[in-house]
């Protein structure tokens, strides 16, 4: 009978660790901000993201994980969740928590996409969002809290910030006749096919074309922040001001626009050579319509930013030695040298395991082949149970680093082993 598989774009993690540091280290970093955490479900309706992510995103045309009711309504057709600021706002919609509500989550996200190095069908996102909030400094400091988290708690160096900003809707609309006319000058010959449709359907995603030919003709094409109103010119100069201010180093780069069509105003990305061609490991912007265009009578400015676990376990990975990882604690093996000893094995490591104290027990095997296995399960302690320790109500402690050996009564066994 054939093996099953993994489904492909999935992984298994055998060593949480490093995963489970990234996730702890986040969680004190939002504290500091006053970010609450929350949890969504992983199933949403599909129109959420038709109608927060855009028709013409690859994610909706392309990506999505659909799940078909089978008595065929279509008002029910649900999906797993692509990304969590949707879900986030519609858990805001739904419970209506006084603003700014400044919340978290993580959690898998899912993708129909081509697996590749730091891509996946089912990932593992950190999500932030900051709702009920307009000033331009909130884009500020949610930029500075990911700058420090990446840079103090992780000490990642090879990383970059870049950062645009789209402008309002009428801002955009300008800058749209602009793009339009280049796009059909002599300059803009040689696009891709995929290029050609999105100028009709959403001009603004040439730029997240990654053909290396639309990208040479892109450098030459007119920057939205050319196009901005006078109050748009402010914020885009507050927001560089700010960021200098509070010694964020940061790129602007006129072609980022990030993939989705709720963004306005303020994006960001921060990438990292290291990662490839999947250069970003965590991503996001200020998004000022979107809780109205899901349903709220008095929209919400707001902002949010994920950050992308399996590309920051990438990055990390090469230097984690020097991280403050959590260690295991000493691992305690008891070894009953027959069955009939069982009883006493269990009653030992109830003892113990009572105490706090990280206990196994090894059932069944020789002596030689119990001792193989507590070596290569990396115990510190072989507790040897034969007859001769329970006729004297004792146990023989091996230090399994230094292979002394001793001999300890079961009633003083917890005191020994914490010393």
């Amino acid at each position: 009978m054939a093996q099953i598989k993994r489904v492909k774009g999935t992984q298994d993690f055998l060593d949480l660790s490093l995963f489970n540091f990234i996730l702890q280290a986040f969680k004190e970093q939002a504290d500091r901000y006053h970010f609450t955490q929350i949890s969504t479900p992983l199933i949403e309706p599909l129109e959420l993201f038709t109608r927060s992510l855009g028709q013409q995103t690859d994610v909706v045309t392309k990506e999505m994980f659909v799940i078909e009711p089978r008595d065929g309504k279509a008002d029910e057709r649900i999906c797993l969740r692509p990304e969590a600021t949707a879900a986030t706002v519609r858990a805001y919609l739904e419970n209506i928590p006084a603003t700014p509500w400044k919340v978290f989550s993580h959690g898998p996200m899912f993708r129909y996409e081509r697996p590749q190095k730091g891509r996946y069908r089912q990932f593992h996102q950190i999500n932030m969002e900051v709702i009920g909030s307009h000033s331009i400094s909130q884009d500020v400091q949610l930029i500075k809290m990911l700058d420090r988290f990446f840079h103090e708690q992780l000490k990642l160096e090879d990383y970059a910030l870049m950062i645009n900003f789209l402008g309002t809707p009428q801002d955009r609309a300008v800058y749209r006749d602009a793009l339009v006319a280049f796009m059909e000058g002599g300059e803009a010959q040689g696009v891709c096919d995929t290029c050609k449709v999105r100028v009709e359907k959403n001009i603004m995603r040439i730029f997240d074309c990654k053909k290396e030919q639309c990208q040479t003709i892109y450098t030459k094409a007119p920057r939205i922040v050319d196009h901005l109103s006078t109050e748009s010119q402010k914020e885009w100069e507050r927001l560089q001001n700010e960021l200098t201010m509070l010694s964020v180093t940061f790129t602007y780069n006129p072609s980022l626009v990030r993939g989705l069509d709720y963004y306005n105003k303020t994006v960001f990305e921060f990438v990292s050579t290291s990662l490839g061609a999947q250069n970003a490991f965590c991503g996001g912007g200020r998004y000022d319509q979107l809780v109205g265009e899901l349903g709220s009578r008095d929209d919400q400015p707001s902002i949010g930013a994920a950050i992308g676990i399996e590309r920051l376990m990438l990055l990390l990975e090469p230097h984690k030695d020097t991280l403050p990882l959590d260690q295991p604690a000493a691992l305690h093996a008891i070894i009953p040298l027959a069955d009939e000893l069982n009883p006493l094995a269990l009653l030992v490591a109830d003892t113990l395991q009572a105490a706090d104290l990280t206990t196994d027990v090894l059932f069944g095997d020789s002596i030689k082949t119990s001792m193989k296995k507590a070596n290569k399960m990396g115990a510190t302690f072989a507790l040897i149970i034969g007859d001769q320790e329970r006729d004297n109500k004792s146990v023989v402690v091996k230090n399994m680093i230094t292979g002394a050996q001793q001999e300890v009564k079961q009633v003083d066994l917890v005191d020994y082993l914490k010393k």
